[in-house]
């Protein structure tokens, strides 16, 4: 990723948390992005809560999910895991070609602080078995909670990045910088099933010991 390099983002599933924190982050850097959703109406209302923190202007607007991944270059999966699995076969088209950058997390509620493991290995194996081979996977900011990316404080939490190949990996940890975090390059798209499971580790954390955004630092290595 080259400095100052901007991008067309579409989050899909945006009108979620998670899916603003990063909207509003990556706008504020300058990047240029769609939230997406089944709905265009509940998308807008996802983009008014977002441009209310932004004091400058910003390219922030609201479109359906399928609109959104087939505009923009760099499509970022953020919906909950029983909508993960159908909402790939569904942008499935549109996908090839771009960079794609899975958020999912397989939680199964009620028991969300138990890791579960999907008989792919993890959501990003499993979305490329649904996507093929060839498309170009990252799996990042499963452990990032919404409570540090919806303001403008430093975020002391680290990104561990995944993916199918390296350009790719690398490119998202540019983005990962532009959202504030510190980002590592942990390898190949197999390794996601750790940075996933530790959601739910991080959801066992909060509960008890009464906080709202345990995270993950990484430690030993130099910069």
């Amino acid at each position: 990723m080259e400095p100052n390099q901007k991008f067309k983002i579409a989050i899909l599933g945006g009108t979620g948390k998670e899916g603003k924190g990063l909207a509003y982050r990556w706008v504020l850097s300058g990047h240029d992005v769609i939230i997406g959703s089944r709905q265009t109406e509940k998308a807008q209302v996802a983009v008014e809560e977002v441009l209310s923190l932004c004091s400058n202007p910003v390219s922030l607007k609201a479109s359906t999910n399928e609109e959104a991944a087939q505009e923009q270059e760099i499509i970022v999966l953020t919906v909950p895991y029983a909508a993960h699995r159908p909402m790939l076969e569904i942008i499935k088209s549109f996908v090839p070609g771009k960079l794609f950058i899975d958020v999912t997390v397989p939680l199964v509620p009620p028991k969300v602080t138990r890791v579960h493991i999907p008989e792919a290995g993890s959501a990003a194996l499993e979305a490329q078995e649904i996507l093929g081979e060839d498309a170009k996977i990252v799996s990042a900011f499963q452990n990032i909670s919404y409570e540090r990316l919806m303001n403008n404080k430093e975020i002391d939490c680290d990104v561990l990045v995944t993916g199918t190949d390296k350009e790719s990996r690398e490119l998202v940890l540019g983005l990962v910088q532009d959202a504030g975090m510190k980002g590592w390059d942990a390898g190949q798209i197999e390794n996601s099933i750790v940075a996933e499971g530790l959601t739910s580790i991080l959801i066992y954390l909060n509960k008890k010991y009464g906080v709202e955004a345990a995270g993950i630092k990484i430690t030993g290595i130099p910069e």
